[in-house]
């Protein structure tokens, strides 16, 4: 019998007590150690102890019936289930006698990925530190592929875009990295809501009302900080299909975008203004506040979704040929959307989960193939509490496109706006990041698509 997390604390847990099952997820050990017997099953990596879950159905306690190898990546675990007989213990569940039932590394990555890596079925072969030549071999082809493609990062704060009041100041240099790794073209979102929240129990969450007229004024200031750093390191602007299609690496290129409509305050007329004056081209409706446009994910929902004015925004991006990004938004959003656009939906910057907690930024299944359901694209992100290296970063992708198809994934960055470390930090990364998904078991196409390919053809459409 095979449980999902989300199974936990239900009748079909309960009754699978003292039965064979088996189930997915990430081992947590207490010692840096490379085999136990005696360990912890979560649902999503770990970045430290500190972020083991709390709640009793946050973990499975395992008892192995031998030692099971320590991995940073998904596995499958199969063994007599069992509810935690003391009163006192953390943990609500046990499996006894556990075993792998698939190589290291498979959980959540469909077979056609891990048949596609015959040669590399051993986690130690995936990673193959001790395979130079192999390595070697995988780093040519990424630079080669990355060379002659469209390389897109969907979402990025990189070059220290975030802080509008700064105007020209404090700007780093992201043109250089960009040509260095092959990034041909980045999403650079100013953040209207920015001066309304900060970070609260570890949280970031709105702490005030703006103020009539504060969002917009923010937003000025905000475009105009990311064209100064246009202009400053020289970045082709991508306005039309043609530019994007014509981009590539050596010539970096920047799409203007917002991480949030709360710039319109209300008014849709406003995207043409933002069309027009800077070139905006691709606006996510929500992000840390609940908004005019509709409810969030990190905070109780107030409109039941997407609002009029939401779907009014919609419209208005579709006529004009503004990408539409769903990023942050509520899954009752979504389906709203899905219902008002005839153009593709992005959802930018996420990971797959299938045991959403409250408040998490992170989407299910059924919330990714809505994205996909309208040809669009999920890009996921490189968290380190999400993912412990560039080869995990590549799993969860392959997880998503498992889910959706190849068609439907992507990459966004967050660069310089996440809270905590990344796993992708700098665009000279990218090569390594291409090595990592041809080691995985992606193709040379399949890494075009994620890394760009699928990006432009949702741009192309979106003008279209």
């Amino acid at each position: 019998m095979h449980l999902r997390w989300e199974d936990l604390g239900t009748a079909r847990a309960d009754d699978a007590i003292e039965c064979t099952v088996e189930l997915d997820g990430f081992l947590v050990a207490a010692l840096p150690v490379a085999h136990v017997s005696h360990c912890l099953l979560v649902a999503e990596p770990l970045c430290c102890g500190g972020c083991l879950p709390r709640h009793p159905l946050g973990a499975v306690e395992v008892f192995s019936a031998s030692p099971v190898p320590v991995s940073a990546r998904p596995i499958r675990l199969t063994g007599q289930w069992r509810r935690c007989v003391h009163k006192d213990a953390p943990w609500h569940y046990q499996l006894h006698d556990a075993r792998l039932t698939e190589p290291p590394g498979w959980s959540g990555v469909g077979r056609r990925f891990v048949l596609r890596g015959a040669p590399l079925m051993c986690l130690a072969a995936v990673a193959a530190p001790h395979q130079p030549a192999v390595a070697q071999q995988r780093g040519t082809q990424a630079r080669a592929l990355i060379g002659g493609i469209v390389t897109v990062d969907m979402h990025s704060h990189a070059g220290n875009i975030i802080h509008a009041n700064l105007g020209a100041q404090n700007l780093y240099q992201v043109a250089g990295p960009m040509t260095e790794g092959g990034m041909a073209v980045v999403c650079f979102a100013i953040v209207p809501d920015s001066p309304t929240h900060h970070i609260i129990n570890g949280r970031i969450r709105p702490y005030r009302s703006p103020e009539p007229g504060e969002m917009y004024a923010w937003s000025q200031r905000g475009f105009q900080r990311l064209h100064t750093l246009i202009k400053q390191q020289s970045l082709a602007v991508i306005a039309n299909a043609a530019s994007l299609h014509a981009a590539r690496a050596g010539t970096p290129s920047a799409i203007v975008a917002s991480e949030g409509g709360d710039f319109l305050e209300g008014r849709p007329d406003r995207v043409d203004e933002a069309y027009e004056r800077w070139q905006l081209r691709h606006l996510q409706l929500t992000h840390y506040r609940v908004n005019e446009l509709g409810d969030i994910q990190t905070e109780m929902p107030e409109h039941g979704g997407l609002t009029d004015v939401g779907a009014e925004v919609i419209r208005r991006c579709n006529r004009l040929g503004v990408v539409v990004d769903v990023a942050h938004g509520t899954f009752d959003l979504v389906k709203r959307a899905v219902s008002v656009t005839n153009k593709p939906l992005i959802l930018s910057h996420t990971s797959l989960t299938g045991a959403p907690r409250p408040y998490t930024r992170l989407i299910t299944g059924d919330h990714a193939r809505l994205i996909a359901q309208t040809g669009g694209v999920i890009g996921v992100w490189p968290p380190q509490s999400v993912f412990s290296d560039l080869t995990s970063m590549a799993y969860g992708m392959a997880r998503l496109v498992d889910v959706v198809g190849i068609d439907h994934v992507g990459l966004g960055s967050d660069m310089m706006g996440l809270v905590g470390s990344s796993v992708f930090d700098s665009y000279r990364q990218l090569p390594n990041l291409a090595g990592a998904l041809l080691s995985v078991g992606f193709n040379l196409a399949d890494v075009g698509k994620v890394l760009g390919g699928n990006y432009a053809r949702v741009f192309a459409v979106t003008m279209s």
